[in-house]
């Protein structure tokens, strides 16, 4: 099972792709922990690709949290068997940020590079809120629901996300 899990900040993309990941027994890349070295600092474009395809070449099956569409995205939407696009909206997104901000605070979470200390700033925030959010990053999102639409899966809410958790576990017993 090949799947990847794309959407907006805060929407929990990593905690599903950290569920799926246990439920199918497979790897699990977080494309945050690709782009980002130690403190923050950004890797190479050239490096992140070739990590990438060597991860996409030397696994089978894998789950794979995370947008970065310059990163072997046409490759990883077209490999996916299973694509989960979390489009809550972005109040809740800002809340679920908060949230996670409180609970990592000065601390590193599983799915960022070692060094990356979870932090909330403003520059975050208005990610989230706007730029995040902008009428090609919509329009990205509703081509691959059409374009992919046997192999997608939306999640929109929180209820959506429960329903959705539930439905899989029963489904994986």
């Amino acid at each position: 099972m090949k799947i990847m899990i794309i959407g907006y900040s805060g929407s929990g993309k990593s905690t599903l792709a950290e569920f799926l990941s246990r439920e199918y027994r497979v790897p699990v890349l977080y494309l945050d922990a690709l782009h980002f070295l130690p403190n923050w600092v950004e890797r190479e474009e050239s490096e992140e690709n070739a990590l990438l395809a060597d991860f996409l070449d030397k696994n089978d099956s894998w789950v794979i949290d995370g947008n970065y569409s310059k990163n072997n995205y046409s490759r990883r939407l077209e490999e996916a068997d299973l694509i989960i696009l979390m489009l809550f909206d972005r109040f809740s997104c800002l809340y679920r940020a908060f949230k996670r901000s409180r609970e990592y605070r000065n601390r590193v979470r599983p799915s960022i590079a070692e060094g990356c200390t979870e932090k909330m700033d403003w520059d975050f925030v208005m990610w989230i809120l706007h730029s995040g959010r902008k009428k090609r990053q919509r329009e990205r999102y509703a081509g691959i629901a059409e374009k992919y639409a046997e192999k997608c899966v939306t999640i929109r809410n929180q209820r959506e996300l429960d329903r959705y958790y539930a439905t899989f576990s029963n489904n994986l017993t």
